[in-house]
């Protein structure tokens, strides 16, 4: 089973959770194009450095999900591309990246709300779940960044209706 980040729940609500993110080193990839583009364009050069793209040449375990952050909206076509270093990763141990368009960047522990949601995760579907979970997260009093990630956890192979995805917004 494919490791996935490392977080503690903070507290359930009714159609979402507060959960406590720990602290992690993420490989990324900035890209000025829209969602699907952005994601699609990013994923080789991502993949890439686990599969020995890197300055050691050496492969690196592939973790979920695949995180899709913006800060504009999710209209933007500014997106960040990462996919999260397997736990315990310091970015000080990790090879360099040789794709120049590859990033390493520490994220600290921080607490976000995250909404879970089945199916494919077109932009339509990412809009409305999106609304959904600021809402609730207004209707309990928790003030949230303007940050959108959207968090993937299948390949792309696996059908559709079958996909298991979270919208994550780091709270103020």
């Amino acid at each position: 089973m494919t490791e996935r980040q490392k977080y503690t729940v903070l507290e359930k609500y009714s159609g979402f959770e507060l959960r406590q993110y720990e602290p992690c080193v993420i490989a990324e990839v900035s890209s000025l194009d829209t969602y699907r583009d952005a994601a699609q364009n990013a994923f080789g050069s991502l993949f890439g450095y686990l599969s020995k793209g890197n300055s050691n040449a050496e492969k690196i375990s592939m973790t979920a999900p695949v995180i899709a952050l913006t800060e504009h909206g999710l209209d933007s076509q500014a997106w960040k591309i990462s996919f999260v270093m397997p736990a315990g990763s310091l970015m000080q141990d990790l090879p360099t990246p040789t794709n120049a368009r590859v990033a390493l960047r520490d994220l600290p522990i921080e607490n976000c709300v995250a909404l879970s949601f089945k199916g494919r995760a077109d932009l339509e579907i990412l809009k409305r779940k999106e609304s959904e979970l600021r809402a609730l997260a207004e209707e309990n009093s928790l003030e949230l960044k303007a940050e959108t990630r959207v968090c993937r956890f299948d390949p792309p192979f696996k059908p559709g209706f079958l996909h298991y995805n979270e919208i994550v917004i780091p709270i103020k």
